[in-house]
């Protein structure tokens, strides 16, 4: 593919991107595919989306107690742990689940619609495919992957406290007023506002890929594959960014 093609594909996925938010606010309004989406994105998520929090936040408990002690600071293992969770972990981690679960769900069932016609159908019938495809799905990421990161984040803080109360045999009043510490401005700003980019960036890349599927099964296979690894890519870099942002923004810069 030569540069001009890539140029090419960029700017239709700028455009894609731009669209398919704004189509909330032109009729006619597709509230029903929006909740379907809304419930396989979040109900149908929050199982591993919780398994995943809760050994997330075990393992990192473990390990920050286990470096603490040898500086008998073992006691400040929950305010660690509650920073680095909120502000970074939990985002991110929740995020690249959805981005394996959610996205290559996207970009398979648009990818097959692709190849079955039935986009092509609904442009026959007067239906604007962005709209009635693209823009319930990335609205309902950008709804739902903060629910789940806020809910994620807690299972990560009640895995913690396991580990550091139930097997460190620490203070459990002293864990949790270490949580209420943290639980301030910043570090809620900086943890609620980075999902609702990554939901945004998921959700365009995995429908852009889907609507761009060509080729058979290798090609949706190829289509599915690339929004995965380009969303997961997306999530890091960005978070990279938004973290940069944030700290300069609250006056944390370094």
């Amino acid at each position: 593919m030569n540069i001009k093609e890539n140029i090419a594909r960029l700017q239709d996925f700028y455009i894609l991107a731009i669209k398919a938010p704004l189509g909330i606010f032109r009729r006619p309004f597709y509230f029903r595919e929006m909740i379907e989406q809304m419930d396989y994105m979040g109900t149908g998520s929050l199982f591993i989306v919780f398994l995943v929090s809760l050994f997330i936040g075990m393992a990192l408990s473990l390990q920050i107690s286990a470096e603490l002690a040898d500086l008998g600071l073992k006691m400040y293992t929950g305010k660690i742990v509650g920073v680095a969770i909120i502000r970074e972990i939990g985002p991110v981690a929740v995020a690249l689940v959805f981005a394996g679960r959610v996205g290559s769900g996207m970009a398979s069932e648009l990818g097959s619609m692709m190849l079955g016609h039935q986009v092509d159908i609904l442009r026959v019938h007067g239906v604007n495919p962005v709209k009635k495809l693209v823009t319930p799905r990335v609205v309902s990421a950008i709804i739902m992957l903060p629910m789940l990161t806020v809910i994620g984040d807690a299972v990560s803080l009640l895995g913690g406290y396991y580990i550091s109360v139930i097997v460190s045999h620490q203070s459990g009043s002293f864990y949790w007023n270490q949580i209420k510490e943290i639980m301030d401005f910043d570090n809620i700003f900086s943890g609620i506002t980075k999902p609702f980019i990554f939901g945004y960036l998921i959700s365009g890349i995995s429908c852009y890929m889907g609507l761009s599927t060509r080729g058979g099964a290798r090609g949706l296979r190829e289509s599915t594959t690339t929004a995965v690894v380009f969303s997961m890519i997306m999530i890091i870099v960005s978070d990279f960014m938004l973290t940069k942002v944030l700290l300069y923004v609250l006056g944390m810069n370094i």
